[in-house]
């Protein structure tokens, strides 16, 4: 009699899961803290637009009954209406985890490739091998996407390269330039996607658009997202954006009626309401960023920090062993072993409160490290550490 793992493909097999870390009360009692700060996610610690916390708390319970639009039907009216593109060019998923999972289900079979860095979103690469599709890792050049090496990586096999731009962890991006040499060079022989889940981070005119730059490459797909810079994560909407032909493809591989109604309205009305919102957390992340730079600078530490709402730093012992020192002190940070950063650690950029518990946890806990007292920061402003 066969057993149940004979029914199991290799590549699952040997493929080892991905482990969420527990809800946040349980973490608090684990570690013995009353509050957590939680900057390990990348999370927008201002939350949803105003208008999207309204159409959230005006939600009708009795709606919830009642199956959400197949396709998204509304919002990807809405997006269309935002960038000037026809809504058939627009495909909604639950988060951008289930958009990835359908773009390689639909380009890439038994035998073909996929390729990426080997520090970037792990989830390209994860959904690649646990679909039995070969990954083809490139090395950063520095802390940046390495271009030339990329397409030194690409073979008759190779039917999806996965670009983060900007990239998540280093928050380096490549600008107009530099993207359109590598899109000439590829010259159509794999698809490209653009993963731009942090693009509304940055407000750089060098900044390649991929809303624009597919319109002269019919090989190129755009994944956003509204988890970040809209604070919807807990709603999981993600979408991708290609030529007609490009996302009819995606959508025969797609699951329908995946994206929860309240979380469709509540992304057409943040759409709707963004101007102010995107302008309040561009503040935030620049103040944080430079707080955290003026810490780390004092103490020594070496830190990568560019575009996204989040900073890199390296750490002088274990990044698993600082975090748990860390959550001792009531504050969550993103270990950078699973991204083959040992001993580096991610901290979301978000409100002083969050910095300010951060900025003085971590020489407390580092203890070869003299404590700064006081710490500048943006624009002359100080930031004092309780």
């Amino acid at each position: 009699m066969r057993g149940l793992l004979d029914l199991v493909p290799d590549y699952v097999r040997s493929f080892e899961r991905y482990v969420p870390s527990r809800p946040d009360p349980v973490l608090m009692r684990q570690f013995g803290v009353e509050h957590l700060f939680r900057l390990n996610n990348n999370e927008n610690a201002l939350g949803p637009p105003p208008l999207a916390q309204e159409a959230i708390a005006a939600f009708r319970p009795e709606l919830g009954a009642i199956y959400p639009s197949g396709d998204a039907y509304d919002l990807r009216q809405a997006l269309a209406a935002r960038f000037g593109k026809s809504p058939d060019r627009f495909l909604v998923g639950n988060g951008s985890c289930e958009v990835i999972s359908s773009v390689i289900r639909a380009f890439c079979g038994p035998g073909d490739a996929i390729v990426t860095a080997d520090k970037t979103f792990a989830v390209y690469e994860w959904v690649a091998q646990f679909s039995g599709i070969e990954t083809r890792l490139v090395p950063l050049a520095g802390r940046a996407l390495s271009a030339a090496a990329m397409l030194a990586a690409v073979t008759e096999r190779t039917k999806v390269l996965f670009v983060c731009n900007p990239n998540n962890p280093t928050g380096s991006w490549w600008n107009r330039a530099t993207l359109e040499r590598f899109l000439t060079a590829l010259d159509g022989r794999a698809l490209v996607v653009l993963d731009e889940a942090y693009r509304e981070f940055l407000d750089d005119p060098d900044f390649p658009d991929g809303m624009e730059v597919m319109e002269r490459h019919a090989n190129v797909l755009v994944f956003r997202t509204f988890s970040k810079m809209y604070g919807l994560a807990g709603f999981r909407i993600g979408y991708l954006c290609g030529s007609l032909e490009a996302v009819d493809i995606v959508r025969r591989t797609h699951i329908a009626y995946s994206v929860n109604i309240l979380g469709q309205i509540a992304a057409m009305a943040a759409l709707a309401d963004d101007a102010g919102h995107l302008a309040a957390t561009r503040r935030m992340v620049d103040e944080a960023r430079c707080f955290l730079r003026d810490l780390f600078d004092a103490m020594g530490l070496e830190y990568v920090s560019q575009a996204g709402n989040f900073i890199m730093v390296r750490t002088p012992i274990s990044d698993t062993m600082l975090y748990r020192k860390l959550m001792r002190e009531g504050v969550m940070v993103r270990t950078m072993t699973g991204f083959r950063c040992p001993n580096w650690i991610r901290v979301t950029l978000g409100r002083e409160q969050a910095m300010e518990a951060f900025a003085k946890a971590l020489p407390k806990v580092l203890s070869t490290h003299e404590r700064p007292d006081v710490i500048p920061s943006h624009k002359g402003r100080i930031w004092r550490v309780r």
